[in-house]
């Protein structure tokens, strides 16, 4: 016979002993069989003399050093199996007699769980904990219910997780609150402990919603508790599922490097890469996907986006919208997959809600990837549903995420615009500040509206005066500089000393942005507002200039027209601002005139200045020439200064033959218009798509 199998009878015959009515007969039958009785030794210890018995190694006592990290020899199997202990205990108490203490039993009781489906009280005590746990609102009343209970591996892992759940409800402030009062509690360490002791029984869901459960909470990563977790992961590794493996995943990209997180990343990487030719439907493979992380090696992506390529019949839409998440989740913006997916997306988009279309322009916006058919079948479907949204906050959400893209629909925008001038009032602060950042970002004025519109959101902004923070107050004033209108209240406002203060010399990220922020808004200032005195003007330092290097197809294809004649390059304005190339012509002949950086002042009234600046495609709204906010402020500007402005987009230009690149820079360069330099917004529209 065993020793495991003969400390259990033992201790079986020490239990029907002390169930007798004679408590001296139970000690001293410990006593002849050379154990203490629980009054000598205390139930804890008692528990640990049984623990010897039942096994063939040293006692190993119920503290923090019984972690181990590795099992070997078979000795996992000798350990008692305690998953149920809670419910074996309850049995007891209900079968023996009053007398006996409730401890006593819960102690001494060693049958495994494999025996309790013959009682019936048990499993109503089991499920009267899992019904109480779901009606937990805090982490302490969580915790307060655990006490009651004998902790089993299941009841821990399942206390754990609902203690996240009900934290990530809670606001931040009583999150700290809430968060202090679990570390505090003493059964917050016993549920550790209990963890540690019981992990190499776990299943692999209970061990990755346990750890995922820890990291959340904020337990030290460093921590014994999750570093044996992660240790026996490591050895279960091959027995997850796909629904572990997933939860495993999305919480080691929150850990911090570690030799057991990077032992563990590497050992699931090679895991997936070992189980993708079994992989036989789509939602397998996309888990398989998200398991391996951002920072996976670029040949196991490429290996996954092959498998998923030989697979893309199969997708279906909720698979495709799901694809768009998976590759953000790897950072791997595989265009091949995007595409197809995008197309399936804007075939079917009548039958997609509105939150998974949020996700896909997200994951979209993280990839950068930005594919103007699906963005456009968004953005008719958001237009074509208009009347059902209940709120302006769920279209400004949609809007924001066009304005990442650079994406300008024309139709949304205009309803949306409508709709805000019937009611601007009902707009709150942060509503008008980012309504004032789309427009002005994407340079889009409502065709019914035009300068109503910033001036409507403009009085709105006012009535906010009194509790806008300056950096609020900043990006609204912004905003509206880029959409060409001024107020002398928002103004006045930024101009007080505490404000600018704050703004340029409290220390942060965000102080290099403020300076660049106020040299535009001072700019305006000067440049499109002329009525404006001077004394008005904010006294603010500009920022370094910034100079970039010319477009060599553009500067070859200038020295073909010009035929040799001066004109300057990389020019440099006081006010900060880059021209790719200067030209000087008379206004009446198609003349050069002789004009260099030294007598740039001394120009004849009988000439004309031409700017040529070469614009990337950020500079531009997707899919079409139609300048962007800064780009159209600049236009603005040097129309001010005296200047035509000539725009090439980089973009289009470079897929130009040669002679087709003369025949649009003549064409642009020679026109015959007195021209102030201020162009239309239609004159760089265009149905031509990138």
């Amino acid at each position: 016979m065993s020793v495991h199998k003969s400390g259990n009878r033992l201790i079986r015959h020490a239990f029907l002993s002390y169930s007798s009515s004679c408590q001296r007969c139970f000690s001293s039958c410990l006593l002849r069989n050379g154990i203490p009785s629980p009054n000598q030794l205390g139930h804890s210890s008692f528990w640990r003399v049984h623990s010897k018995a039942s096994s063939t190694r040293c006692c190993v006592p119920r503290t923090w050093s019984r972690v181990r990290f590795y099992t070997q020899d078979g000795t996992q199997d000798n350990i008692l199996k305690t998953e149920e202990e809670g419910k074996s205990a309850d049995h007891l108490k209900n079968a023996t007699r009053p007398a006996v203490e409730k401890d006593a039993t819960i102690v001494l009781h060693p049958l495994s769980e494999e025996n309790e489906p013959e009682f019936q009280g048990p499993e109503r005590r089991g499920a009267l904990f899992y019904d109480l746990l779901t009606a937990c609102q805090s982490p302490s009343d969580v915790l307060d219910l655990a006490e009651k209970y004998t902790l089993t591996w299941r009841r821990v892992s399942n206390s754990l997780t609902k203690i996240w759940e009900t934290t990530k409800k809670l606001p931040e402030e009583q999150r700290r609150y809430e968060r202090r009062l679990m570390f505090e509690h003493p059964v917050f360490e016993q549920l550790c402990q209990r963890l540690m002791e019981d992990s190499h029984k776990m299943r692999s869901d209970d061990l990755a919603y346990s750890l995922l459960a820890l990291v959340k909470l904020g337990v030290s990563q460093r921590s014994q508790v999750i570093q044996t977790l992660l240790r026996v992961i490591q050895e279960n590794l091959n027995k997850f599922e796909e629904r572990a493996l997933s939860v495993l995943a999305n919480c080691l990209e929150e850990m911090e490097g570690s030799v057991n997180v990077d032992a563990l990343k590497a050992g699931l990487r090679l895991l997936v890469e070992i189980r993708i030719p079994k992989i036989k439907n789509v939602a397998a493979l996309q888990t398989m996907m998200r398991c391996i992380g951002r920072d996976a090696p670029v040949s196991l992506k490429r290996k996954l986006e092959h498998k998923a390529l030989s697979m893309v019949r199969q997708f279906s839409v909720p698979n495709s919208q799901y694809m768009f998440t998976t590759l953000a989740a790897m950072n791997f913006p595989s265009k091949a997959l995007l595409d197809f997916c995008s197309n399936k997306i804007a075939e079917n988009i009548h039958g997609i809600p509105f939150w998974r279309l949020m996700y896909v322009l997200q994951s979209s916006r993280d990839l950068r990837y930005h594919n103007y058919t699906l963005l456009s079948a968004i953005g008719s479907y958001v237009a074509s549903t208009f009347d059902m949204w209940s709120s302006k906050q769920q279209v400004i959400l949609f809007l924001l995420l066009f304005e990442d893209h650079g994406f300008r629909h024309v139709g949304l925008m205009d309803t949306f615009a409508e709709t805000v001038m019937k009611d601007p009032d009902s707009l709150i602060l942060k509503d008008v500040l980012n309504i004032l950042k789309v427009y002005s970002q994407l340079n889009h004025f409502p065709q019914r509206h035009g300068q109503q519109f910033p001036e409507s959101l403009s009085n709105v902004l006012e009535t906010y005066l009194s509790k806008i923070l300056p950096a609020e107050l900043l990006r609204g004033v912004f905003s509206l500089c880029l959409l060409g209108h001024f107020s002398n209240v928002l103004m006045d406002k930024l101009q007080q000393k505490d404000v600018l203060d704050e703004l340029l010399f409290q220390e942060g990220r965000n102080q290099g942005m403020h300076e660049r922020m106020l040299h535009y808004v001072n700019l305006c200032l000067q440049l499109d507002s002329p009525f404006v005195s001077s004394t008005t003007a904010l006294s603010v330092a500009k920022p370094p200039s910034t100079t970039f290097p010319v477009n060599l197809e553009l500067l070859r294809t200038l020295q073909v027209i010009l035929e040799g004649r001066s004109f300057q390059k990389e020019v440099l304005l006081e006010n900060g601002y880059f021209i790719d190339f200067s030209i000087t012509l008379e206004k009446t002949v198609k003349n050069i005139c002789d004009s260099t950086q030294e007598n740039e002042a001394a120009i004849s009234e009988d000439c004309r200045r031409v700017a040529v600046l070469c614009g990337q495609s950020s500079s531009f709204c997707l899919g079409t020439l139609h300048p962007r906010g800064k780009l159209a402020m600049k236009m603005r500007h040097l129309a001010a200064l005296g200047y035509d402005t000539v725009l090439v987009p980089k973009h289009e230009f470079e897929t130009l033959s040669e002679e087709e690149r003369v025949e649009f820079l003549k064409k642009r360069i020679f026109a015959q218009t007195e021209t102030t330099g201020v162009v239309s917004n239609q004159e760089f529209e265009t149905s031509h798509r990138y």
